[in-house]
């Protein structure tokens, strides 16, 4: 069979475009959120448990869909996740309440869980570890892009054939990825069409996985390593502003400053364009760094993580500004800076874990993320119509510089032990 040039790469885009599918679905809701409100005479509070249960399930849901992804393999997990929250997204389209529209999006919640693990261990099995920050810029950048595609389109099919027919298409939609994904995926083991040079340079270049040799460990002592929480606490602080852009940007156009839908559907995908220019550009700051100031792998992936948690004071101070303009401006410096440290911390956990537990320690670590997430959007939903949302806002700045400065803290640590570790073992050598 004829071997496919750079087979890699176009890997990632197939992954990039299942996660479009995720994330075109997934906004969707906030997209309609001013029209379902009207529809189903929701309070923002109400509206606020509706996102909540997206949420709780997705967060419920993520270390599940890594441990089973892990378990029953890539091709088969990541496809038929696929196609269960496609179903899910359908659902929606005959919703006659916020209950039961809360009840459709927690199942999509337990469905869509699944696509970042799978998209790590694509990249863990199938990059070298100095290309892996480059391809999940590639595959983070379908998170914006569906994110981004989801105002125009979803507007579009509400005004011509209503709000149930926009949730039917964006999940139908997902199916057909689901096929393409199941015919064309094997690992880069048992590829038929991965030519062998190719093949050894992403299996020979994969060198920085702690503990590379040792078989997989129990999920127990994956979670209880000092590398996951290093990962999995920067994912905590840094998530609020994601679910804030993906869930609350038209609903604040809409009532803080009084955009009409049409006009919502020509500004609310700006921020979601710079978000995805934030994710390339953070898969190759790392390389960069690396190539010409000599910073060691795991470190340069720190420094991109802490310019984009202070460019993160941008958005921060939305609320001090007059314009609605000014405002988006200002999203789309959050959303490029979130990008950009949501794929460095990302690839993070396909640097310090093996292939095998990637998927595992990659869900867990989104769990802790989606609390932090699930907890802000509640805490909107309570105090935006009271204190406004230019207080909230303000909040998103002050939790990326915690989560960077705990990102450091965890990481020297987690370097000293790997030091004293292998002096040990040095030690031990010698003495043998």
């Amino acid at each position: 069979m004829k071997t496919i040039k750079g087979l890699r790469w176009w890997i990632i885009a197939l992954v990039c475009l299942g996660t479009i599918m995720n994330y075109l679905a997934r906004n969707s809701l906030g997209v309609l959120a001013p029209q379902l409100k009207a529809e189903f005479s929701m309070s923002t509070q109400q509206y606020s448990y509706v996102v909540g249960a997206f949420q709780i399930g997705y967060t419920l849901m993520q270390p599940v869909c890594g441990f089973i992804v892990d378990l029953i393999g890539l091709r088969i997990g990541f496809a038929l996740f696929a196609v269960l929250w496609s179903i899910a997204g359908c659902l929606h389209g005959w919703a006659t309440g916020w209950l039961s529209l809360a009840a459709f999006r927690g199942l999509m919640g337990l469905t869509e869980a699944a696509a970042i693990p799978s998209g790590m261990k694509a990249v863990a099995e199938w990059f070298p570890d100095k290309e892996k920050s480059v391809a999940v810029g590639y595959f983070n950048a379908g998170t914006s892009l569906g994110a981004l595609l989801a105002p125009p389109l979803v507007i579009f099919l509400s005004l011509h054939y209503g709000w149930q027919a926009a949730f039917v298409v964006t999940g139908a939609i997902g199916i057909f990825w689901a096929a393409l994904w199941y015919a064309f995926y094997r690992s880069p083991r048992d590829h038929a069409r991965l030519s062998e040079t190719e093949r050894n340079k992403i299996i020979g270049g994969q060198h920085s996985s702690a503990g590379a040799t040792r078989g997989k460990r129990p999920v127990k002592e994956v979670i209880k390593s000092r590398r996951f929480w290093a990962i999995a606490l920067p994912r905590f602080f840094a998530e609020p502003a994601w679910q804030t852009f993906s869930f609350w940007i038209p609903l604040y156009l809409s009532s803080a400053r009084h955009m009409e839908l049409k006009e919502i559907a020509l500004y609310a995908w700006l921020p979601f364009l710079a978000a995805d220019l934030g994710g390339l550009v953070g898969g190759y700051l790392s390389p960069f760094l690396m190539k010409y100031f000599r910073v060691p792998l795991v470190w340069s992936r720190v420094c991109g993580v802490v310019l984009g948690a202070v460019m993160m004071i941008g958005p921060a101070c939305i609320g001090l500004v007059a314009s609605p303009y000014q405002a988006i401006a200002l999203f789309c410096v959050g959303g490029f800076a979130h990008q950009m440290i949501s794929t460095l911390v990302n690839t993070l956990s396909a640097d310090v874990f093996d292939p095998d537990e990637v998927g595992t320690a990659s869900g867990f670590a989104g769990m802790a993320a989606w609390i932090g997430g699930l907890s802000f959007s509640l805490m909107v939903g309570a105090l935006a119509d009271t204190v406004g949302y230019g207080p909230l806002f303000a909040l998103l700045g002050t939790f990326d510089l915690i989560g960077a400065a705990l990102l450091i803290f965890l990481i020297r640590g987690q370097s000293q032990e790997e030091r004293a570790a292998r002096q040990i073992k040095q030690e031990l050598s010698l003495s043998n």
